[in-house]
């Protein structure tokens, strides 16, 4: 289950890569020691100097367009804040665009550098039969784990999907808000260096002969992120995965503490949304519980529609 994050991680890189080829399309031619309890996606920074708040929002990288719908509630405070602050600046088309190339392994590698013949040919024929953002030639020299988060999103049970980032960002547009990131997509796709490429073509190939299991838990993902649950959504997290539970520190506690101190030093100072994946929200080791021992109050924000529903 754990192998569940790692789609939240490559969702947005290979949102990252959508954006990069829209991009280049136009050139030729977007409580310490517990859970929190509160279902809701939005949370309020107050306190330790702040004169005005901030807010934390989980966001899912890659959901069904008819499911990407902002609440009454973010839409107020996209309208009032400062800054829009995403894990990476997805403003920037010109970084976008290079960033395809911290996608590919390193020394030229590619998945036929990786795997037997027969497991290479069943990863080709896959793509053969399911179309993809990008041709297999090019994926082929991508790390595996972005293009198993390629797989993830055919997951999907939809024609088109969007992201909550790029709708924070449409929303904010008019505004004319700032955009700016935790950490740039060379640093994202370089944290998949630092895992064996032969053991992610061995979960690629797990992803490929275990799809209709997939996309079952990537539905059941889904709904948790709809119902914003996130203490739902950190239980499976927490679940092992046989090959990358011990790469978890790295992919995402470390990145969580290394946001909090930065968040710290600029939180004083003007007020922010801060939107980021949801599963780095929850938990002992999540940014909310984080946050809070850096001195802050961290609560819950009703994240409705007037009506009732559960907009997200």
């Amino acid at each position: 289950m754990r192998r569940k994050y790692i789609a939240w991680l490559t969702g947005l890189l290979t949102a990252a890569i959508g954006i990069g080829c829209h991009a280049q399309k136009q050139s030729q031619t977007s409580g310490q020691g517990r859970s929190p309890i509160a279902h809701t996606l939005l949370w309020r920074i107050s306190g330790k100097g702040i004169t005005r708040p901030s807010y934390l929002y989980g966001t899912m990288h890659v959901l069904c367009a008819d499911d990407a719908v902002l609440s009454d509630s973010l839409k107020a405070v996209i309208a009032r804040c400062d800054e829009l602050y995403f894990e990476i600046n997805l403003s920037d088309m010109a970084g976008m665009l290079s960033s395809m190339k911290y996608m590919r392994m390193n020394d030229s590698k590619r998945l036929s550098d990786l795997l037997k013949p027969d497991d290479y040919a069943r990863v080709k024929d896959y793509f053969a039969k399911h179309a993809s953002l990008l041709p297999f030639g090019m994926l082929e020299r991508f790390k595996p784990m972005l293009i198993s988060g390629l797989i993830e999103q055919q997951g999907m049970d939809c024609q088109t999907s969007d992201g909550m980032e790029l709708m924070i960002m449409k929303e904010g547009h008019p505004y004319h808000k700032p955009v700016k990131g935790l950490e740039t997509a060379e640093f994202q796709a370089g944290l998949f260096d630092s895992i064996p490429y032969e053991l992610q073509a061995k979960e690629l190939l797990n992803y490929i002969d275990s799809a209709d299991e997939n996309n079952k838990m990537m539905r059941e993902l889904v709904t948790l992120y709809k119902n914003q649950d996130l203490e739902g959504i950190d239980k499976l997290s927490q679940k092992d995965d046989n090959g990358i539970s011990g790469y978890m520190d790295m992919l995402l506690y470390n990145r969580n503490r290394k946001w909090a101190r930065e968040l710290d030093s600029v939180l004083t100072k003007r007020s922010l949304l801060i939107a980021v994946g949801a599963a780095h929200l929850p938990g002992v080791n999540g940014v909310i519980e984080l946050l809070r021992r850096e001195g802050y109050t961290v609560e819950p924000v009703k994240n409705k529609a007037p009506n009732g529903s559960q907009s997200i």
